[in-house]
């Protein structure tokens, strides 16, 4: 039986970094993977989403090419060579993380990992079964598509992200249940290439975890992309007999009955929390997700868990990050605990969106007082010039100056909250950032501009 100090079950955004980060500080590590290297942010979700998107946005450019001066006689998508391209790139990503845990003397044993005991993790294949001996476990397992009762994905008229991901015909109609960012993101992607999308939400509004004036601009852009939208709404039923889908929705206005060539489900996610032993050492969860202090220690003092088998955003970068947190105690570095009150996120669509802190009927439910400062992308040079201007940033601040919220619709939307992240980090003022000399022509004048009109000095508007 091999002896590690740190064993590691799932190899994702969670997983690997924790295991690279262990090995630096002199850790002897070992991951446990069934699948592919990399878990599904690499192989499924976070990366190849955006290179489908990638190619999606590029076909869109391309039909515009002549308000561009460029003239273009026929162009038209290749759909089974824009889901082999996204393939290849998931690939390209994980044998990057195979060759980083080369480069870090990290063994991969692949199979299905169970905890035996607090000290034995069981590690089974189609070959055989084998057990290691290890001081320190951490659970980074993941999760998987929710199912929702009677919509059941089987693959092939209702499916999942992973079959939206790698279906082989282009589907002329599809319904997509949930408008989270996996609903949004694929929705979006399938609708630039042609199909004709209809979205269901539950909630009042798409997207319902961002901003409200974020929520209701997307939206606005989605329809321009011909997508029919239903909030307030529930798929009420369901036929598949025959070649086609026929399914009745539920709307604030009576009901409606629309025909698809597939149901994507995108209504959330399950943790990964099943066959895993846990309960071979008794280890505490509530709701389906493993219970862990700051430090990410369940109430088994040598076994950790982190990402989406605990109660904190289902974020490829959060699980990331405790993953490192995890390493760090486990070494005895004293790590801070993560402030989730200043976590990104961001949303791949067209235009894209991004936000970190409080969203404006959060500050409100809270009772604080803040002002809001808010600049649009159609003043921008850059934005005119690159024929895109659509979109806002938006920022919050408290009494104090301090910002609170931001959020971001439009181009490059998601590399630009790093900035606002580090702001709010580092506590910097509003005044601070209306003053930092942004370079010009760029869209990240945006955010000095939003700043400054919360403080009535706006130039350019």
């Amino acid at each position: 039986m091999e002896k590690f100090d740190l064993i590691i079950i799932g190899s994702g955004p969670g997983g690997y970094v924790a295991a690279i980060r262990a090995s630096q500080l002199g850790l002897k590590t070992a991951v446990v993977e069934k699948s592919e290297i990399g878990g599904v942010c690499l192989n499924w979700g976070c990366i190849p989403t955006k290179a489908l998107l990638k190619s999606a946005h590029i076909y869109a450019e391309i039909k515009s090419a002549a308000k561009f001066g460029i003239s273009v006689s026929e162009v038209k998508p290749d759909f089974q060579k824009i889901i082999k391209r996204s393939r290849t790139v998931a690939s390209q990503v994980s044998k990057g993380v195979e060759f980083l845990f080369k480069k870090n003397n990290i063994t991969l044993l692949k199979g299905t990992g169970k905890i035996v005991n607090k000290n034995t993790v069981e590690i089974t294949n189609q070959d055989d079964t084998i057990t290691a001996n290890t001081d320190y476990i951490i659970i980074a397992t993941g999760a998987r598509s929710r199912q929702l009762p009677g919509l059941e994905i089987d693959g092939e008229k209702i499916i999942g992200y992973r079959q939206a991901m790698t279906l082989t015909e282009q589907p002329s109609e599809m319904l997509v249940i949930g408008s989270g960012a996996i609903g949004v993101e694929l929705a979006s992607f399938y609708a630039l290439l042609g199909t004709k999308i209809t979205i269901v939400e539950l909630l009042p509004r798409i997207v319902p975890t961002e901003d409200e004036e974020i929520s209701a601009e997307l939206e606005k852009h989605l329809k321009r992309q011909r997508i029919k939208i239903y909030t307030s709404s529930t798929v009420e039923n369901i036929n598949t007999e025959g070649d086609k889908i026929t399914a009745t929705i539920k709307t604030p206005d009576g009901e409606v009955s629309i025909t698809v060539d597939k149901i994507f489900s995108a209504v959330g996610i399950t943790p990964n929390t099943e066959n895993l032993g846990l309960e071979n050492v008794g280890i505490e969860t509530e709701k389906g997700r493993i219970k862990v202090n700051e430090f990410y220690q369940t109430n088994i003092v040598n076994i950790f868990a982190i990402g989406d088998v605990i109660n904190t955003p289902a974020l490829a970068h959060v699980a990331s990050a405790e993953g490192i947190t995890a390493v760090e105690y486990i070494a005895g570095l004293n790590p801070q605990p993560i402030d989730y009150s200043h976590i990104p996120a961001g949303i791949f669509t067209h235009p894209e969106i991004a936000s970190v802190g409080l969203r404006e009927h959060q500050a409100r439910e809270k009772g604080i007082n803040y002002r809001v400062g808010k600049f649009p992308y159609s003043a921008l040079g850059k934005s005119t010039a690159i024929g895109n201007r659509d979109g806002f940033v938006k920022l919050l601040f408290d009494e104090e100056d301090h910002l609170i919220g931001a959020h971001i619709i439009g181009e490059n939307a998601t590399d630009m909250i790093a900035e606002l992240v580090v702001a709010m980090n580092g506590n910097v003022s509003g005044k601070q950032i209306l003053k930092t000399i942004h370079p010009h022509p760029t869209l990240s004048e945006a955010i000095m501009e939003a700043a400054a009109a919360a403080h009535n000095e706006a130039i350019h508007i």
